[in-house]
């Protein structure tokens, strides 16, 4: 596989992924309290948003990136 196609292919399925999760989501421990035996442990959820402009401009690159490469072969 050409790697312009593997770009535009790439490109497109992050594009995808993109709208379809809307950010990426992962998980903090903090220890609160170490005294003795006695732990404490804060949990925390964070997120990293995806915003959908980021989205549509990966999935029209690679649509574009496609196009661009079937009209010059």
């Amino acid at each position: 596989m050409k790697p312009v196609v593997l770009l535009a292919v790439l490109l497109i399925v992050l594009g995808v992924i993109s709208f379809a999760y809307q950010g990426i989501t992962y998980t903090t421990h903090k220890k609160v309290v170490d005294i003795g035996p006695f732990q404490a442990e804060k949990t925390e959820h964070k997120t990293i948003p995806l915003p959908p402009l980021l989205g549509g401009i990966a999935l029209v690159g690679g649509i574009v990136l496609l196009v661009a490469r079937k009209d010059a072969a």
